[in-house]
This record gives C-alpha cells, structure tokens and sequence, in this order.
C-alpha cells in the first residue's frame, strides 16, 4: 500500500474516531448510561412504579450496550491507526494476505480478509463435548400427525396438551360454558318471546 493510500485510510479512521468518541461523549452528557440519581439513593421503591424503574432499567442498559459497542469500535480503530504507523496495515491477521480495497473502503478498521472473516463468523463458540447431556435426547414437538413421516408415530404436540389436560381437571367442576347459566330469570323471557316471533 503506497503512501498516498495510508494517509487516506488514516484520516478516514481518524474521522471515524471523531464520530465514535463523540456519540460516547454524548451518552455520558445525556446520562443514558447512569441511573437517575434521585430514584437510585431512595431506601426503598415501593412508591415507584414497577413500570417506572423497569423502563428506566431498560433505558439505562441499552445506553451502556451502545457505549460497549462503541468502546469496542474505538478499540479497533486505535489497532488500525496503531498498524499504519508499525506498517502493518491492510493485512489479514489470520492469513496474511491483503485485505481488499473495498473492504477497507467499507470497514477501515478491518482486521481480516473477507474469506477468514466468513471462517471466523460460521466458527461454533462453544465446545460441544462440554453442552448438558439433556440435549442429546431432547428433540422439539411436532405440530400433528402429519409432522412424522412413515408408520412411527411419536408424542406430538397434540399428545402433550392431552396430557396436561388430565392434570387440569377440577372435581365436582363443570367446565363447559353453558350460555343460559348466566342468563337473568328475566332476560330468558324476553329471549323466549324473540324467538316466538321469528318466523319458522
């Protein structure tokens, strides 16, 4: 990479810089990242809202996510000026090669080629001998018969809420709806006569 293109890269990291440690600034100047000073020296909530101090909960962790996402840009960008000076700019960390043009254009802070980057996206970040061994026999419901193919029929959706139901019954209850037992002795009258007035 010649001279003229470092310095390009550059002031546009520097630019970006500017942008990311400004909208910092900006979330600590508006407070989206404190909790209301008031509310928080209180002994006690129990006049406040639930609501109230959930939405502020709620306001005040999506602040602090935004600043984590920023700090984190702002660490990649100091890594990508920090390249330009040692030389080492514009080269993919995993492989070595150059990183294209216009993914610098897009991403001056990039630190990987595209290819290692798709690599490195679709890598599990789990280690799979170390998952609970529940997961290995856990399989979702099916949505009906129809779900299964062939003569091997398992516990379906269906199944279970059949079950559940057994476990949902209360004795000496009737739990049809029965439209006319919440009817006025009077109102049935009344419907009585409607319904003789209807031709047959």
């Amino acid at each position: 990479m010649n001279r003229e293109q470092l310095t390009y890269y550059k002031d546009k990291l520097n630019e970006e810089k500017k942008r990311v440690t400004g909208l910092i600034d900006q979330l600590n100047i508006n407070e989206m990242t404190k909790y209301n000073t008031e509310v928080a020296s209180e002994l006690s909530f129990y006049d406040n809202h639930p609501a109230d101090i959930a939405t502020e909960t709620f306001e005040v962790e999506m602040g602090r996510a935004l600043e984590a996402n920023e700090a984190s840009m702002l660490g990649k960008i100091n890594e990508a000026l920090k390249s330009i000076n040692q030389g080492s700019y514009g080269k993919c960390k995993k492989c070595g090669k150059d990183i294209q043009k216009e993914r610098l254009d897009a991403l001056p802070y990039a630190e990987n080629c595209i290819e290692c980057q798709n690599t490195l996206s679709t890598v599990k970040n789990f280690n799979s001998n170390q998952r609970v061994v529940e997961e290995s026999v856990l399989k979702p419901l099916g949505y009906g018969f129809t779900h299964y193919k062939g003569d091997n029929i398992e516990f379906d959706a269906e199944d279970s809420y059949q079950a559940v139901e057994l476990f949902n019954k209360i004795n000496n209850i009737e739990e049809y709806y029965n439209e006319d037992d919440d009817v006025d002795e009077i109102e049935k009258i009344s419907n009585q006569q409607y319904k003789d007035q209807l031709p047959d």
